[in-house]
């Protein structure tokens, strides 16, 4: 094999790489060690669909932080996970029961309902969470034909709204759901930054307190590409490996998702990345409250603010600072912060956020 050092390419950069916006954790690059541990991974021949070492060891990295019993199924995509775990859930005439803001239900453009053949039963939340008496909106029907049934509850962690379940909540949630014969799902796209606010393992929230299927994030936490559906009690699940191939989330050289994962988990980059985002989504909030006419429109206690102010402002500074309305008709924004989000980065947006502010008055 050649050396990489010495190997030719003819690509070329298009992009300058120091700037950086505040539209999403996806628009960040990859963390350098998990480049390195890609490249550690290449070279020879692995086994594929799985059965390579790296996704074996994995395996082993994962029981680390939650429990003995888990298993993780690598695949390529959020949006993936999420209708590989929920079909695994779910018979067909099924119903999953979350939140309005849900990702599943907003931005997965109908993938669970199309591909994975589901019912969505949402239920508007103030702040992102459901709580058991926001799920018992849902939840009844289960002998009526006419009704999809019933049978999963989906929550998110962090939610989309940037707030975060306590353990305490989570398990309140799973009691009521399993009282009533459901399973649980937990769609961890930034559970690294759940865990990293509320300074607690991931099993804290996870299986401890009987969440049955994780969706386990890593891209927005710095990974090239991939995730991993977790599953946390092999009770609540079948025939995992055939819903994982027949939704196309089989990757044949899997050790190039499992070595990232690896690389995030074996140590403590995870935990680094995620608090690094959760700091800087701090000093952003903290710099916004002090411009006057702009409101937070939720407790910051991860990497994203939520955030009002005039339709005019956000559009001359989305032409300096890339990021996206929430909510147009209202002005809502969202900022979010990334593992390689700088300090100086939030201190020049801030600045901006001022100028603009200032120009309107």
């Amino acid at each position: 094999m050649a050396d990489p050092a010495t190997v030719r390419t003819d690509a070329r950069r298009h992009h300058d790489p120091q700037i950086r916006g505040f539209a999403s954790d996806n628009y960040a690059g990859v963390h350098p060690e998990i480049l390195a541990a890609v490249a550690l991974a290449n070279g020879g021949h692995q086994v594929a669909y799985g059965e390579d070492d790296y996704t074996g060891h994995l395996q082993r990295v994962m029981h680390s932080h939650f429990g003995p019993t888990a298993e993780a199924f690598p695949v390529f995509n959020g949006t993936g996970a999420n209708v590989v775990a929920l079909q695994a859930l779910t018979d067909r005439w099924g119903a999953v029961i979350c939140a309005e803001s849900a990702h599943i239900n907003v931005d997965e453009g109908g993938a669970p309902e199309r591909v994975g053949g589901l019912k969505l039963l949402t239920v508007p939340t103030p702040d992102g969470k459901l709580t058991p008496e926001l799920i018992d909106r849902q939840a009844f029907g289960w002998d009526d034909e006419h009704r999809a049934m019933p049978q999963v509850v989906s929550i998110t962690q962090n939610t989309e709204l940037g707030t975060v379940y306590t353990p305490h909540e989570i398990r309140a949630i799973c009691d009521h759901a399993h009282e009533r014969g459901m399973k649980v799902h937990l769609d961890g796209a930034r559970i690294a930054n759940a865990a990293a606010s509320l300074d607690v393992p991931m099993r804290t929230f996870t299986n401890t307190v009987g969440v049955d299927v994780l969706s386990f994030g890593g891209t927005k936490n710095g990974a090239l590409f991939g995730e991993a559906v977790v599953v946390l009690d092999p009770d609540s699940v079948r025939a995992m490996k055939h819903l994982r191939k027949l939704s196309m989330q089989l990757a044949s050289k899997m050790r190039f998702v499992s070595v990232q994962l690896e690389a995030l988990l074996a140590g403590d980059l995870w935990l680094r990345n995620a608090r690094h985002a959760n700091a800087m989504a701090q000093r952003l909030a903290e710099g916004v409250r002090a411009v006057d006419g702009v409101e937070i429109l939720h407790p910051v206690q991860a990497n994203a603010v939520f955030a009002r102010l005039p339709h005019e402002v956000t559009e001359r500074l989305q032409k300096r600072f890339r990021f996206y309305f929430w909510d147009e008709k209202a002005g809502d924004v969202r900022w979010m912060c990334a593992f390689d989000t700088r300090e100086d980065d939030v201190d020049a947006f801030v600045l901006a956020l001022k100028e603009e502010m200032a120009r309107q008055r």
